[in-house]
């Protein structure tokens, strides 16, 4: 089994674009929220639990999700997203395990951007974050998305904290505004993730390690 790299960050931090790099260096990858669309298929479990659960009329036509109507039920409601993690989770980490069980190249990365609230971060030797300052992703979220400066905001407070990202982390790819080339800082992690693999204590627990 390969070690696996935990990749997270903030909305906006450019967490995406880090992925492509090491995805550009031929080091296998994968997405919770790409396993998270797959467990809600028509035909999978989850889905079926969902519906159950929440009623039938979340189905569209088509026998796929409606995840408006869904997201309209989660949204500022914890109890309800509690509920819906309790039946998504299991799936998701059942498949996300079975990928890394399957992974033979020297290390892999796992990105996810609730990483660490979710617990996947349970499922990683390291942990890589892509730290942005918080008035930069603002201000990217309001570009990106054209929306007020106060929605964006809002969509901040729902994430962990940025401190908090940072207590978890093992390695940081800093990326401010304006955004740099990231490309030379993913090389000296690849490099490093690479003479990790084998090294006697090379995957444990260490201080958080800025990369530029």
């Amino acid at each position: 089994m390969s070690l696996v790299v935990g990749l997270t960050g903030g909305v906006a931090s450019g967490k995406s674009h880090v992925l492509s790099l090491f995805q550009s260096l031929g080091v296998p990858t994968i997405e919770a929220d790409d396993v998270g669309r797959a467990v809600v298929a028509p035909g999978a479990p989850a889905l079926a639990e969902i519906a159950a659960h929440f009623g039938p009329a979340l189905l569209l036509h088509d026998g796929t999700l409606d995840r408006r109507a869904l997201r309209s039920i989660v949204f500022g409601n914890a109890a309800a997203l509690r509920q819906l993690e309790a039946i998504t989770h299991p799936h998701i980490f059942a498949q996300l395990r079975a990928w890394l069980a399957a992974q033979s190249a020297p290390y892999c990365i796992l990105s996810a951007a609730i990483l660490i609230e979710s617990g996947m971060a349970a499922l990683c030797q390291r942990v890589l974050v892509v730290d942005t300052p918080e008035a930069t992703q603002i201000q990217r979220l309001m570009q990106r998305d054209r929306i007020d400066e106060a929605l964006a905001r809002q969509m901040l407070s729902r994430q962990l904290s940025r401190a908090e990202r940072l207590a978890a982390a093992h390695e940081v790819i800093e990326n401010p505004d304006p955004p740099g080339d990231l490309l030379p800082a993913v090389q000296t992690l690849h490099t490093r993730f690479m003479a990790q693999v084998g090294a006697a204590g090379g995957i444990g627990q260490n201080a958080a390690t800025p990369v530029s």
